[in-house]
């Protein structure tokens, strides 16, 4: 046999190893092609949001309203409208102001989140304590706790500390995650074995060595996971800045996005909503570019979550 043939065989053999058929999931080849169809449906719901925004914001103001949604136009007005986010035409603020302080509250809260929610996962799932079980629940109900009904306390918590307009404001409360520590106590309690904890504490290693140079780096993909939602949820988070902040200078960009969006509805003196239509575009990005970075550890922790809670 050739060499050639023997590369096919093996290619098949691959292949054929590698292939799983459909009969062992249990599902029809119809019933294959009809959830095949749904998820292509729902992938185009949820893309054609981002599709709009990348078309539209090549275009000038008369063109957002007098072309078609999902097509291109003459002129193409795209750079000058990114260019726009720099400057102040609104007179709501800069939008690459904004950006910025997004970005330190979202990576800001997120480190301190997951290593917040690392520490108490660690404490819940290997140190058993009077009350433990209890505390953990208090920890998560307030889950059922909407932000709304805490708000007019919150604020006058933070008028009485000085946190009002403050960059700490924003931070502080982000960095306590229910959801994180829920995510890391089940990871823990599936990726780090108590035998080797108590290996370790037997050769003499502290608590603390202990969590730094075992239960870290065997639960990369659950902090991972936590760091990733901890972004997107700081990212995303309208109420709280809205009532923390008075000054243009410090909001994010929910709220920035906010106030541009009210001035290109009041304003005359420029074309805002080509330029908003551009903010809203550049503010998905980066969580489309973070989440693809990071997919394949969050797919890791989150499957792993799965398994055990």
């Amino acid at each position: 046999m050739s060499t050639e043939s023997t590369r096919r065989l093996r290619r098949s053999r691959k292949d054929t190893s590698d292939t799983v058929p459909i009969h062992l999931y249990g599902l029809r080849r119809g019933t294959v092609t009809i959830l095949t169809a749904v998820c292509a449906a729902f992938a185009l719901f949820v893309l054609a949001p981002i599709a709009w925004l990348a078309i539209n914001a090549t275009k000038t103001q008369a063109n957002v309203y007098g072309t078609p949604g999902f097509w291109f136009a003459r002129p193409f007005h795209l750079w000058q409208n990114l260019s726009a986010l720099g400057k102040n035409i609104s007179g709501a603020g800069v939008y690459l102001q904004w950006l910025g302080n997004t970005m330190l509250y979202a990576v800001s809260a997120a480190v301190g989140a997951t290593l917040l929610s690392a520490l108490a996962g660690y404490g819940f799932a290997r140190f058993r304590f009077r009350g433990s079980n209890a505390l953990f629940y208090l920890v998560m109900s307030t889950l059922l706790v909407p932000i709304t009904s805490v708000a007019l306390p919150l604020f006058l918590v933070y008028a009485k500390v000085g946190l009002v307009n403050s960059v700490w404001g924003m931070i502080l409360p982000s960095m306590v995650s229910p959801v994180g520590i829920y995510l890391m106590r089940t990871y823990i309690d599936a990726s780090v074995p108590r035998d080797l904890i108590d290996a370790a504490r037997m050769d003499g290693a502290g608590e603390l060595r202990i969590f730094v140079r075992i239960v870290l780096p065997l639960t990369v993909p659950g902090l991972v996971t936590v760091l990733l939602l901890t972004v997107v949820a700081v990212w995303n988070n309208y109420f709280l800045p809205l009532i923390l902040f008075s000054r243009n200078s410090l909001y994010p960009l929910t709220v920035g996005l906010s106030s541009l969006s009210h001035a290109a509805e009041t304003g005359s003196k420029a074309e805002l909503v080509p330029v908003l239509i551009a903010g809203g575009l550049v503010t998905v990005l980066p969580l489309i570019l973070l989440f693809l970075f990071l997919e394949k550890y969050f797919r890791g922790g989150a499957l792993q979550g799965s398994t055990t809670g």
